[in-house]
């Protein structure tokens, strides 16, 4: 007797749902099956799964594939029908969002890349200046919906369906996908409703969110851990957190804000990232008299933290002390997130990523002097700059996985 969903259901529709929901759960697991394979799996009975199949391939999202061999083997007599998922019948977009860069990137059900685009926006803000943030957020607005038309275009899916597009953005997200009205300029610039902006189903999230579940769900075997915090460090620190395998949110998304910084480190900009620190120390020093013909060198709009990192390596004392200041703040905000959350993993990511690993080396020492046991892993992210993107197509991917039938129409 079967035990799968075509039993008990409180009615044909939902059970009509159940055996599609099913069907499509295996299709997504699997290079390809059979009506057996999937009798297996679901516990459907033959009958079931061979209508829910003809249905699924009606609708464009099952083909029957043609296998001459198995395992290897010649296939003799008559072949058993083999199905798979129509993988480049959708297509999934992720999106970062950022402060100053956007980057986007398709795929298809399988979450094999089809392509990929950035471009450069403009994203400097006065944050008492509301006008110039409704301005901003007008201009990134069209910016997103230029971009995800690019990779569509180029994706060449224009002909098809555009199943989910997942957007991180540098701002606290609710469930709903849109950012707290507290903030009157940065929140609303970075995040304008881009949740209803968009074209088709649209799910918007926090940037260090989506950070947090790429590396856990990418990272290698060695280094997986269920407690995980992905910190951003660009011009802000954002934190995404994993605490017992789950994303923490919290009210209106607010879990992961670093604002509380500002009291903790008594710095009025306590929430500033690597890329802000490292400029503003910088020019501070040299501003108030000390010595450096190298960093001095610097147009203070271009310096970077790149640009200091490389001084401190050649030797450049003021570098130096920057860069040392940086490691001490990062080493108390990993303290901190150990002992608040009991976070195991702390990830520096983002583009920052590749640069970070001489900040680190000293805030690994300065953990043991402001820490006790056990001090959690500091370290760089792998996934470089892409980090975002890739959690926002991973984040995709896993609502699919888990529900296709709320993405994916019966009919096609």
């Amino acid at each position: 007797m079967s035990t799968g969903p075509d039993r008990g259901a409180s009615s044909p529709q939902l059970l009509r749902r159940a055996n599609r929901q099913a069907l499509l759960q295996h299709a997504l697991r699997v290079p390809r099956f059979t009506a057996a394979d999937a009798m297996a799996a679901t516990g459907l009975t033959r009958a079931t799964v061979l209508g829910v199949c003809s249905e699924l391939e009606q609708a464009g999202w099952l083909h029957e594939v043609s296998v001459e061999r198995v395992d290897g083997v010649v296939q003799r007599g008559r072949p058993a029908r083999h199905y798979a998922l129509r993988a480049e019948a959708a297509v999934i977009v992720g999106v970062d969002a950022g402060q100053h860069t956007l980057m986007a990137r398709a795929v298809d059900l399988r979450g094999r890349e089809m392509t990929a685009a950035s471009r450069a926006i403009d994203g400097d803000l006065d944050g008492r200046d509301v006008g110039q943030g409704a301005a901003a957020a007008e201009c990134r607005v069209e910016a997103v919906r230029d971009l995800v038309d690019q990779v569509i275009e180029q994706a060449g899916a224009g002909g098809r369906r555009r199943l989910l597009t997942v957007v991180g953005v540098p701002a606290p997200v609710d469930s709903a996908g849109r950012s707290p009205s507290v903030d009157s300029t940065y929140w609303p610039a970075m995040n304008p409703g881009l949740v209803d902006a968009l074209d088709g189903t649209v799910q918007v999230e926090n940037d260090a969110n989506l950070a947090a579940l790429a590396e856990h769900a990418l990272a290698a075997p060695h280094a997986r851990t269920e407690h995980v915090a992905a910190l951003l460090m660009g011009e802000r620190f954002g934190a995404g957190l994993i605490v017992d395998g789950r994303l923490l949110r919290g009210a209106a998304g607010g879990a992961g804000e670093m604002r509380f910084l500002d009291d903790v480190l008594g710095d009025s900009r306590g929430a500033d990232g690597v890329a802000a620190l490292a400029r503003r120390w910088t020019l501070d020093a040299i501003a108030a008299g000390r010595d450096s013909p190298t960093l001095a060198a610097f147009p203070a709009d271009v310096l970077s933290a790149v640009d200091v990192f490389a001084a401190a390596r050649d030797g450049d004392p003021l570098a130096r002390d920057v860069l040392d200041r940086i490691a001490a703040r990062l080493a108390r905000i990993a303290a901190i997130l150990s002992s608040l959350l009991g976070v195991e993993r702390v990830v520096v990511a983002g583009a920052i990523a590749d640069a970070i690993e001489p900040v680190l080396q000293r805030s690994r020492l300065e953990l043991t002097e402001i820490a006790a046991a056990p001090l959690p892993q500091l370290v760089a992210s792998e996934l470089g700059r892409e980090v975002v993107v890739r959690g926002a197509i991973e984040h995709a991917l896993t609502r699919l996985r888990e529900s296709p039938l709320d993405l994916l129409s019966p009919e096609g």
